[in-house]
């Protein structure tokens, strides 16, 4: 896309943008929030209050709910287990704790999962 392409896109973008803001600006209802939002901070202001104090006032729990996840511990992962793959076919034994064994990865491309995973010595 052009420089001059893109620009008309995005001044048309804006145009879009700021009529649908003077439509916002008129809407009665944003008013109304506008309103109940200077009078409830302006309240808050001449008690001294903040809006976390409402909340706790309105809902004690809120704070403990929301930092119980992180207070809990989590028990560790368990390590993984070390396995020992033995290629029948060429004796190569590799040892492997996932997967991602680049060596791994191409016995089962050539010979398949289920195949390769009857290898593991026990």
């Amino acid at each position: 896309m052009s420089r001059l392409a893109e620009f008309r896109q995005l001044e048309q973008k804006l145009a879009a943008q700021l009529a649908e803001l003077e439509e916002m600006k008129g809407s009665s209802e944003l008013q109304k929030e506008i309103e109940f939002e200077t009078k409830l901070r302006d309240l808050l202001a001449k008690y001294g209050y903040s809006l976390r104090d409402v909340i706790n006032i309105l809902d004690p729990q809120a704070s403990r709910r929301s930092a119980a996840p992180s207070d809990v511990e989590r028990a560790p992962r368990r390590a993984r287990q070390v396995k020992q793959y033995k290629n029948p076919h060429n004796g190569e034994i590799i040892e492997t704790k996932g997967g991602n064994h680049k060596l791994l990865k191409e016995w089962k491309a050539e010979y398949g999962a289920d195949e390769v995973e009857s290898w593991v010595a026990r």
